[in-house]
């Protein structure tokens, strides 16, 4: 039987999910004017907004439900360090190549 101050911790980070992805969807619906005309790097406020909500997201399900908040901190951040690394490095040559316009041929 599960151990009810687990249980509880669950509940918590769905609760947590379930609000995280409620504001994406409804960004998603109503897509408010003022995050789609500001533009940073390139890209909207309303697509950083997302970016970020996701990587929340990610780290809140590694967390729990692959038993890394349980884990010793150097071992946490050893898993955690590269996202916070790799995601805003790959996220910066997408929009890079994305907004290059070359000649062909």
């Amino acid at each position: 039987m599960a151990d009810s101050g687990s249980t509880r911790q669950i509940w918590i980070v769905f609760w947590i999910l379930f609000v995280l992805t409620t504001v994406e969807v409804l960004l998603g619906i109503f897509k408010p004017a003022f995050m789609l005309d500001n533009a940073v790097i390139g890209v909207s406020l309303l697509n950083h907004t997302f970016i970020i909500l996701t990587i929340i997201k990610a780290y809140y399900i590694v967390g729990t439900f692959m038993h890394l908040g349980h884990e010793e901190k150097s071992l946490q951040i050893s898993i955690v360090a590269p996202m916070w690394v790799l995601i805003p490095y790959l996220l910066f040559i997408l929009l890079c190549e994305a907004s290059f316009h070359g000649a062909i041929g």
